[in-house]
């Protein structure tokens, strides 16, 4: 007689298994979207000129130090992302 609950277990466990990793594999994808989006957005000052540009200097690099951000011969779209990054932006 063949016991069919070990063989209806490892049918389980495997389709399991393979949707965990189809989930895992979607949000990875996710993910690298996101970030790919992140980093065109910081990649000229047309596209992040609310927070490169219009964003005064002096209040700017004033913020930046007291988050520990060197600001010294930086690009400021450089600053402006790292702060974004540091306060959970992304």
């Amino acid at each position: 007689m063949i016991d069919k609950s070990k063989r209806e277990f490892l049918t389980k466990f495997f389709m399991q298994q393979a949707g965990q990793v189809v989930q895992n594999f979607e949000a990875g994808v996710r993910e690298s979207e996101e970030k790919e989006e992140f980093d065109k957005f910081f990649e000229s000052y047309d596209s992040c000129y609310a927070l490169a540009l219009a964003y005064p200097d002096d209040i700017l690099i004033e913020t930046a130090r007291r988050h520990g951000i060197e600001t010294e011969g930086r690009d400021k779209i450089e600053i402006v992302k790292e702060l974004f990054i540091k306060k959970g932006g992304y």
